[in-house]
């Protein structure tokens, strides 16, 4: 055997060889993501955000009596003009909810209970 013949054969291993690893490395990298998607949907269903998601196809119908948003909340404008009026509107909105957050004991027996959330029935 002369030279180039040895170093075209050393080639073809080395190259056989990278291939078994390529493939090897593409079926564990798709294992891998397989095995974390069915741990991420055990926790999702266990953890009872199955029952909460309304984007299921299943819950169509109830979508619509999904209650959106509070009544008392009044949202500040992104847009407008920053002088001493919007400041103090600012301020007391800002107040306002911030009284009802000190007003929660965090601390307390039952921070997730729907009157600490402040959800209605």
């Amino acid at each position: 055997m002369d030279e180039p013949q040895i170093v075209s054969i050393a080639i073809e291993k080395i190259s056989e060889s990278s291939k078994r690893r390529f493939i090897f490395m593409i079926v564990l990298s798709i294992l891998i993501s397989l095995v974390l998607v069915l741990i991420s949907m055990i926790i999702y269903s266990s953890s009872g955000a199955a029952q909460l998601d309304l984007s299921r196809p299943g819950y169509v119908s109830v979508r619509s009596q999904a209650i959106t948003g509070s009544n008392d909340l009044k949202d500040y404008s992104s847009t407008g003009p920053v002088d001493k009026s919007s400041i103090d509107e600012f301020k007391l909105l800002f107040d306002q909810q911030s009284k009802k957050i000190d007003a929660v004991d965090a601390f307390g027996s039952d921070p997730l209970s729907p009157k600490s959330l402040n959800i209605e029935n």
